[in-house]
């Protein structure tokens, strides 16, 4: 079985091809991408070959749901998430499985397992459950409130009131449009996972900002952008080098 895997994020992808190499002899690598942009030029290079899809949802320069829009594949797709089964439940029915990061070795034997069966019994349909797992994630309830602790006292704020989120050390924080600043519980890659993505963009490593909050974008050097954000604030929050392009992308379509 020839297969080609889709992921941003290289710790992953080589987990999880030791793994295959390991559970699945029988499934031959033949092309990889980071990006969808990169994952449909594989796609149309590959169509004739590929019969076994491996992609993370959410990558640099936006979903791999998108790119399956744009070109509709016939052959199984194993998605790799970190989102919840909300989503999930959506082509979970439909043939298609998934696995849940960080992923192990059980979950990934458990997929190919069923793809096995799969290919013993009824023809598997993909694209349709593609369709159905985009259109679960688009009506997605995201993230609206967030409680905080305030001294004795417990307050909530509506995300739309945020104007960027920020970790420093093992703390993540909440600054708000009026520059109140609140500690919360949460890591940077879960914020992405329950904000908005056409609101927020999380543009390096520290910094997750709200379109409604981007005062001015200014050329920082050749390959970074500086945000100077609506609320005043004292350190320089500029868009890593690897992020700029899928930045532009989401700065021209928010909102």
């Amino acid at each position: 079985m020839k297969a080609i895997i889709i992921e941003d994020e290289k710790p992953a992808s080589d987990k999880l091809k030791k793994i295959l190499a390991e559970i699945a002899p029988e499934i031959e690598l033949i092309g990889e991408a980071t990006t969808v942009v990169a994952m449909l030029e594989l796609l149309e290079a590959k169509e004739d070959e590929v019969e076994l899809i491996l992609t993370d949802i959410k990558l640099k320069d936006g979903l791999s749901l998108e790119a399956f829009k744009k070109h509709p594949v016939n052959v199984p797709v194993i998605f790799i998430t970190a989102y919840d089964n909300y989503a999930l439940e959506a082509f979970r029915s439909n043939g298609v499985d998934y696995l849940l990061k960080p992923i192990d070795r059980d979950a990934v034997e458990q997929s190919i397992e069923k793809l096995r069966q799969l290919k013993k019994g009824a023809a598997v349909q993909p694209a349709n459950a593609i369709e159905n797992v985009l259109k679960s994630y688009l009506q997605k309830d995201f993230k609206n409130r967030f409680m905080v602790k305030v001294g004795e006292h417990i307050r909530s704020v509506k995300t739309e009131d945020v104007a960027f989120f920020y970790a420093e050390g093992r703390n993540g924080f909440i600054v708000t449009n009026t520059k109140a600043r609140y500690v919360i519980d949460y890591k940077m890659e879960t914020l992405e996972e329950i904000l908005n993505p056409k609101s927020f963009f999380r543009v390096n490593r520290t910094y997750i900002i709200n379109i409604d909050a981007i005062k001015d974008v200014l050329i920082y050097s050749v390959t970074r952008l500086r945000i100077v954000p609506t609320v005043d604030w004292p350190e320089e929050i500029v868009v890593s080098r690897e992020k700029v392009s899928a930045f532009k992308d989401w700065f021209n379509d928010a909102g």
